[in-house]
């Protein structure tokens, strides 16, 4: 299976194509579009991740063995024909801008594109101080500036792969909902997204000011010339807010990317919002019922609800007896349906078969496709 992009032709196969090229960029610096290649390009395989230490949830999640690059502005398309005008889901992983990857086969777009009748896009961009260091010289929110760049290439060469990018829905989970959220909000993203689906997006976590970004990067040396590896020690040494589970990298406030504030400046429009009931019990599972609640708050946004006009929903589910109960991340594997390849303590003592279980992927075919969805039904076997 063979698909002419703008910058050259890539074979990928039943309907996947991985690692593909959507930009380039040296550290500190923006992207730019990547060199065209001749011939025919493989997208059999992800790309490398970008540079990361290992997830602060893999206690719950379970590791992420994906190879590690600097040179990481890959993203993957799954679509069930290359032909049709089909709505567009581009998908940004989560990880506290700091951890996860596009290319992790916790994310394998197959089922999803299958079942709802869409293309899905998922991408890699740069992470921590990589991404989100407040540098003087350096541009800001860089990671969000891929993201960017990812929406360019997909409003530019989707069609070939079967989609419409004139209905692109830009959702993603946790840091990745917050960065849609962040695009959905700036005027650099107006015309290249319709909708938004939130998962998890921590909503009550406000972008730092620059001054603040500034001091924690100053916190780590050479940060323009230091070996990768040694980079990544450093920047897990930063300490986050006390008491909080913001990462210290994050989304800056520069008024171009990333508003000062992204509720307030989130325009009208449709919008899909979800959360679990117990998302802290995948940062500490044995955390008290007052401090799961008041979490969850952390979560949510009545205003931003009303705002977007948002279809909303709580995911319930839990492993049965899991002490992770229904935690942060645990809808991920039933929106792609992908349990047969998720090894997660989270999913720990789950029945055998539930990448069958189509109720979430329904609820985002609806709206993918334009429609209200309905309510969602507890998942069943199939």
């Amino acid at each position: 299976m063979i698909v002419a992009t703008g910058t050259g032709r890539v074979r990928g196969a039943d309907g996947a194509f991985w690692g593909i090229p959507y930009a380039t960029a040296k550290r500190f610096e923006p992207p730019t579009p990547p060199k065209p290649w001749t011939g025919v390009r493989d997208a059999l395989e992800a790309g490398p991740a970008a540079p990361q230490p290992p997830s602060r949830l893999e206690h719950a999640l379970g590791p992420m063995p994906l190879p590690q690059s600097e040179d990481c502005l890959f993203l993957n398309v799954f679509t069930p024909s290359t032909t049709g005008r089909r709505p567009v889901l581009v998908w940004i992983h989560g990880g506290g801008f700091s951890s996860g990857s596009g290319g992790q086969v916790w994310y394998t777009g197959t089922r999803l594109a299958r079942d709802a009748d869409a293309v899905v896009v998922t991408l890699n961009y740069r992470l921590g101080a990589l991404g989100f260091a407040a540098l003087d010289g350096v541009p800001p929110n860089l990671g969000i500036a891929d993201q960017l760049a990812a929406l360019a290439w997909v409003r530019d060469n989707i069609a070939a792969f079967g989609g419409n990018p004139a209905e692109l829905t830009l959702g993603g989970q946790s840091a990745g909902a917050q960065s849609a959220l962040a695009l959905w909000s700036s005027p650099r993203a107006r015309g290249l997204v319709k909708r938004i689906a939130l998962q998890s997006a921590p909503l009550g976590m406000r972008p730092s000011t620059w001054e603040e970004a500034n001091r924690t990067a100053r916190a780590l040396q050479d940060l323009r010339t230091a070996p990768v590896e040694q980079l990544l020690a450093a920047q897990v040494s930063v300490p986050g807010k006390p008491g909080s589970i913001e990462p210290p990298f994050q989304l800056v406030a520069d008024g171009d990317l990333v508003a000062g504030d992204l509720v307030e400046a989130a325009p009208e429009g449709p919008a899909l919002i979800s959360w679990t009931r117990e998302e802290l019990r995948a940062f500490v599972p044995d955390a008290p019922q007052e401090a799961i609640d008041t979490a969850n708050s952390f979560f949510t946004s009545d205003r931003l609800a009303a705002k977007l006009d948002a279809f909303t929903y709580r995911f319930d589910w839990q492993a049965p007896g899991n002490p992770f109960g229904a935690c942060h991340c645990i809808d991920l594997p039933f929106l792609f349906g992908t349990h047969d390849v998720w090894d997660a303590p989270m999913l720990a003592g789950a029945p055998k078969g539930l990448e069958g279980a189509t109720g979430l992927r329904e609820v985002w075919a609806a709206f993918l496709h334009g429609e209200r969805p309905s309510a969602i039904s507890p998942p069943k076997l199939p």
